[in-house]
């Protein structure tokens, strides 16, 4: 039966420890809660921040011994390596490369870029290459081997004659872009790289009929240490390995001409 208003109202206390919460103390324990929050977010941004820096490097650069080793980046494949450039040269080719497997890697790719130039194709600075290039004891079989091997006749299937001259008003184009190397028995006194490389070939104008085209393949050079730098003994090539071609509209003649004249070759490669 309900109370009426005018009825006494009996008030009953409970001892302190089963008294209910009260606000107050609900308002107590939100600060707690919000602290653990923050400490738990905090934590998680520490822990990003760790990996997102992992594998970088320190601040200033560092020696060769600095880089990731290759396939330290898991499913990313070989990481890039190599020694900083070197400084010197010898007849625009790049020389004085330290005495390592890297330093190895550095002059075969730099090595396969002269031997994919068009300078190739004359007598004269074909000569001067292989002379720069070349272990003494092997530049005699190598220059004979490379001057039947960029024969007329093979000049003529580029398109240019017997030095390497285009037709007039056109621009024979030979540039080899090393894309890879990896060094195979490695020894204090020699060793083969194998270099994959990107080639671009052919004539640049408006009445070319072998217009610019690219092609993949991979030099292997067998190098040896001469007591100052490492040289080219030997090379072979074959076909590959190639990508599948881009769904990429091909420039115009015009527009190859202009890249090929307004872009200067590497001459460092690696």
């Amino acid at each position: 039966m309900p109370l009426s208003d005018d009825q006494p109202h009996t008030r009953t206390r409970l001892p302190v420890d089963e008294q209910p919460s009260t606000p107050a103390t609900l308002r107590q324990s939100r600060p707690l809660r919000t602290l653990l929050t923050v400490l738990v977010v905090v934590t998680l941004l520490v822990v990003a921040i760790s990996i997102a820096n992992r594998g970088k490097p320190a601040a200033g650069g560092g020696s060769s011994s600095d880089h990731a080793a290759p396939g330290a980046a898991s499913g990313a494949g070989p990481a890039p390596s190599g020694d900083q450039p070197v400084g010197t040269t010898v007849n625009g080719i790049a020389s004085g490369f330290p005495h390592s497997d890297q330093g190895a890697q550095s002059a075969a790719a730099n090595y396969s870029v002269a031997i994919g130039s068009a300078d190739m194709f004359r007598t004269d600075s074909r000569h001067t290459i292989i002379a720069t290039i070349a272990d003494p004891g092997a530049a005699g079989a190598l220059q004979s081997r490379l001057d039947q091997g960029f024969s007329p006749e093979t000049a003529a299937r580029f398109g240019v004659d017997a030095q390497g001259r285009a037709p007039k008003g056109l621009t024979f184009v030979s540039r080899t872009i090393p894309v890879g190397t990896r060094s195979n028995g490695y020894t204090a006194e020699s060793v083969k790289v194998d270099v994959w490389c990107n080639g671009l070939f052919g004539l640049a104008g408006e009445r070319s009929t072998k217009p610019v085209s690219e092609e993949w393949f991979t030099l292997s050079l067998s190098l040896r240490w001469t007591g100052t730098d490492w040289k080219l003994t030997d090379f072979s090539r074959v076909a590959g390995p190639a990508p599948v071609p881009p769904d990429q509209q091909a420039a115009t003649a015009e527009e190859i001409t202009g890249a090929v004249e307004q872009f200067g070759g590497f001459r460092y490669a690696r």
